[in-house]
């Protein structure tokens, strides 16, 4: 499930899973989808 949150005085959209934020629900919605709850391949 995606998480609304405040921060910043930015709206994000938090994957519950891993905790990645996004900018568009949309956008988490897709990556929360595929979210194996592993860390991101690309953050390293």
């Amino acid at each position: 499930m995606v998480v609304q949150t405040e921060r910043d005085d930015t709206t994000w959209y938090e994957c519950e899973t891993c905790g990645l934020l996004f900018d568009e629900r949309s956008d988490a919605t897709d990556h929360e989808q595929m979210c194996d709850g592993s860390d991101p391949s690309y953050i390293q």
